[in-house]
């Protein structure tokens, strides 16, 4: 059934120009782009735009803030060396983004490793690298105190806080409750103590409280609590804070209704929080540790039309690309009531005939749903949807062996 055009069914879509009605990315049309790539389907990730955000958000935020990037949002190894020109330091999540992230040349000290499950092979790679720890644990402490004596150093420990407050209108809370991340509040004195007694270095706070935030209002609620948790904690410490990690919680627009993040009033709160900082703990660093607000706009899930197929009345457009790639897109990720990424067909984005479609991956599931009544133009064998936003939590978050099908590709432009 053909319609007339609808009200926009997503958040605004910036970066990609449409030029003789295709999709342009880096300049580049998308079928070229395709054929360059040699499958579909594949994520692309737009190097400019990720120098844009940087740019953007290091004009906006009080010049004492340090920016790290958290590479679970994309480890992609060309991605992360992109980043580390901009940025200036790396969080992650596990060995193999450690061993990724000291290839970058990134000084140790600006790379913290942070995770509940940190197995002791992984607390003893970071020990010995001399990068920051974030300790989430009594037990995590105890494995670091262990690796340092066996290897003859001291570890650098900073100690990931469980905070006693919750951020409102979070996509994740990360704090406010019982939690598998970090120390409770209330425990971390006793913490504290411990790292003195084990005679290792202490460096400093992570305290992170949710991500996915739209609303400026809750981040700067949520930066007045970090702040005043940390000079609590700090009259605890064994050693001078040099390092306080405020998370980060900043959010990008996806569903209808979603508009971006007004980083004015953050702002200007945030630098009133340094220069208080500065006076009460003067010899820490101030750090703002960003994943998905960094990339998430500057990549791209492309897929092939492989039928257009009619069903009851219903218009299924069936794709090779699904859940097995972009779980996130399907909504198995974290949404609680599903919603549509933005999509498009990138080779027909002047069609201005569309119609009401279900877009659907390959897979033996009902689960395999990437865009659900949406409006798309009449697709044809070979079309190329394209799925937005798609830069964070893309392929290294998805289930890639479910079905054993192939597997998607990953290029940076």
């Amino acid at each position: 059934m053909m319609s007339t055009p609808t009200p926009p069914q997503h958040a605004p879509i910036p970066h990609y120009p449409v030029v003789n009605g295709e999709l342009t990315v880096a300049g580049i049309p998308l079928t070229r782009l395709a054929a360059r790539v040699g499958q579909t389907p594949f994520y692309v990730y737009d190097r400019a735009v990720m120098t844009a955000r940087v740019q953007q958000l290091r004009a906006a935020l009080p010049k004492a803030i340090s920016l790290h990037y958290a590479m679970k949002a994309n480890p992609m190894p060309a991605v992360v060396q992109h980043m580390a020109t901009l940025v200036n330091g790396l969080d992650v999540a596990s060995g193999r983004e450690l061993r990724v992230a000291l290839d970058t040349g990134i000084p140790a000290h600006e790379i913290s490793f942070a995770g509940p499950g940190k197995s002791d092979d992984e607390i003893r790679m970071a020990v010995a690298s001399g990068i920051v720890l974030n300790v989430e644990s009594f037990a995590q402490l105890e494995s670091a105190a262990v690796a340092a004596r066996e290897l003859g150093v001291k570890a650098n420990i900073a100690v990931r806080v469980n905070p006693d407050f919750e951020l409102k209108s979070s996509g994740m809370k990360m704090g406010g409750h019982a939690a598998q991340f970090g120390v409770d509040a209330e425990q971390v004195p006793t913490l504290l103590n411990r790292i003195k007694e084990l005679e290792q270095n202490f460096v400093g706070f992570h305290i992170f409280w949710g991500s996915q935030n739209l609303r400026a209002e809750n981040v700067r609620d949520a930066h007045d609590k970090t702040f005043a948790l940390a000079y609590r904690l700090a009259e605890s410490a064994p050693s001078p804070v040099k390092l306080l990690n405020i998370g980060g919680g900043l959010g990008i627009p996806y569903f209808p209704g979603d508009t971006p993040l007004d980083l004015n009033d953050i702002s200007a709160n945030l630098q009133r929080h340094v220069d208080e900082c500065q006076q009460r703990l003067p010899q820490a660093e101030i750090v703002m540790e960003l994943g998905r607000y960094l990339v998430g706009e500057a990549g791209l899930y492309v897929c092939a039309v492989r039928e257009r197929k009619i069903s009851r009345g219903e218009v299924f457009v069936v794709t090779d690309g699904g859940l097995h790639h972009h779980l996130a897109a399907s909504g198995n990720f974290g949404q609680i009531i599903r919603k549509n990424y933005p999509v498009a067909l990138g080779n027909r984005m002047d069609d201005t005939e569309k119609e009401t479609v279900q877009f659907v991956g390959p897979l033996c599931t009902p689960l395999d749903l990437l865009g659900n009544k949406v409006q798309l133009p009449v697709a044809r064998k070979g079309d190329l949807a394209v799925v937005f936003q798609s830069g964070a939590y893309g392929l290294t978050a998805s289930p890639r062996g479910f079905l054993s099908q192939g597997d998607a590709v990953e290029v940076l432009v």
